[in-house]
């Protein structure tokens, strides 16, 4: 047995066979497909079996249980910003319910978000409010909740509203310099940032003008929506009636998010600071309790504005609401770096990269490779740099610009792991809009058109920026 991949401050660690690996990934895949979809058995259940299953593995190559635990509470140490966002999310939600900044929103998004152009506009909506802050967490926990609430007014379909809110916010998250997912990319690829997203521009754009349309022919069945003018004037009226309105005052806590985004302050710190502004404009501008504001924190209160769906919208939010997530979110970080730390990712995949030999296929291995990290590891962050590191220099070989490599990893690893019900990104959706991953995937036409738009431009050896002396013609 040979000894190859080196583990942090101890022995090398035994590297596992293809064989192994392959029986290993597959019985993982397997468990949680089979649980979830046949037996409905609960996520965090199956997630804490596969730990079982491929804790076992890793101590038949030889490691011992604290070697073990250790890749676990590197993977979980790791992924602390994110677990930080997680909790602050919560409270972002509840502050803003309490501030009148979601109410706002919705008062005034009534006005002109008809129903047959409300699909594309908040795609497009989205999709700014990502760009603005880097974050399409940060999105969907603020204005997705706003349309969540006003596609249930219209009688748009809830996994339709939810796939246009995270089509929309995985571009701009994806296209934000700002962003963590997109920096972190060009950074393992080694190529410049601005170069990165000029290389996203070739696949991304036409991916999300097709949603767009897509968008906007499904909206179009909806033109002609029962809600009229009086039931809007009723949700409106209810509104206005619950909070004060009055956007300079209500709507600082989002601009001064973004703001602070935008100067790229720390996710951490940005959220906190709009927290606080929207307890105090809560506390002294709505003049509600201090006790009941910071009570919701932890666990928000229904409404009262006499409408149930709105008031179960205005109950949204709170630390309480992200704990199933949070609990899944870990136990998946420490699943991944399990996966990740004995090496069955690698082996499983050395093999394949060394037989690609054409562009597109490389393209294709490449997404796929994305997608399978992010069910293996359960977030976005570890698939993306292991595989920068796997396949950068079989993309110099092809003769292919470093940002191609950076561009393809976002499309396979940020792009799909909102799709996926155990990824922090597709849980963290599914808790904050109320409606599993399975069911608006269909519905985030942005999130898997794009690798088909780049399997297909590399197809037809489009948009490769090539910048190496061998020529794509001769590799072909």
């Amino acid at each position: 047995m040979s000894y190859a991949v080196q583990m942090p401050d101890s022995q090398p660690t035994p590297v596992p066979s293809f064989a192994q690996s392959l029986v290993c990934f597959s019985s993982v895949v397997a468990v949680i497909a089979f649980g979830l979809f046949t037996m409905r058995i609960d996520l965090h259940v199956l997630v804490f079996i596969c730990l079982i299953w491929v804790g076992a593995n890793i101590r038949y190559l030889g490691l011992h249980y604290a070697e073990i635990r250790k890749l676990m509470g590197q993977a979980i140490h790791r992924a602390l910003p994110a677990i930080y966002i997680f909790i602050l999310i919560g409270m972002v939600i509840s502050s803003f319910m309490h501030s009148g900044t979601i109410a706002t929103l919705m008062h005034y998004g009534l006005t002109w978000l008809t129903p047959g152009l409300f699909l594309p506009l908040g795609m497009i909506l989205c999709a700014l409010m990502s760009v603005a802050t880097g974050t399409s967490w940060g999105t969907v926990g603020t204005l997705g909740v706003v349309f969540v609430g006003m596609g249930d007014t219209l009688d748009i379909p809830l996994p339709m509203v939810v796939g246009m809110v995270v089509s929309g916010a995985t571009f701009g998250d994806k296209m934000s310099p700002i962003s963590d997912t997109t920096n972190l990319a060009a950074m393992s690829a080694e190529t410049g940032l601005y170069r990165h997203i000029y290389s996203m521009l070739f696949t991304t754009v036409p991916s999300f003008l097709i949603a767009l349309i897509l968008f906007t022919l499904i909206g179009t069945r909806y033109g002609n929506s029962e809600l009229t003018g009086t039931q809007i004037e009723i949700i409106r009226a209810a509104l206005s009636g619950e909070y004060r309105l009055a956007p300079l005052i209500t709507l600082l806590p989002i601009v001064l998010l973004a703001i602070l985004s935008i100067r790229r302050v720390a996710a951490e710190v940005a959220m906190s600071a709009s927290i606080l502004l929207a307890v105090i404009i809560a506390i002294f501008y709505q003049q509600s309790e201090a006790s009941q504001v910071l009570n919701a924190l932890w666990a928000n209160t229904p409404g009262t504005t006499g409408i149930e769906n709105l008031d179960n919208l205005l109950a949204r939010g709170g630390v309480l609401s992200m704990a199933w997530t949070l609990i899944l979110a870990i136990m998946a970080l420490a699943l991944g770096g399990l996966m990740h730390g004995a090496g069955f990712l690698r082996v499983l995949l050395s093999g394949i990269i060394a037989r690609v030999q054409r562009v597109a296929s490389l393209i294709a291995t490449t997404l796929v490779s994305g997608l399978i990290g992010n069910m293996a590891m359960g977030e976005a962050y570890i698939s993306i740099i292991l595989n920068c590191q796997l396949f950068q220099l079989k993309y110099q070989e092809q003769g292919l610009d470093p940002a191609v490599l950076s561009r393809t990893v976002e499309e396979g690893s940020t792009l799909t792991t909102g799709l996926i019900p155990w990824t922090t990104a597709g849980a963290f959706y599914s808790a904050t809009l109320g409606i599993s991953a399975l069911d608006y995937a269909p519905y985030a036409f942005f999130n898997y058109l794009n690798a088909i738009v780049a399997f297909t431009m590399a197809s037809a050896g489009l948009g490769l920026l090539a910048n190496y002396s061998t020529k794509l013609a001769d590799r072909d």
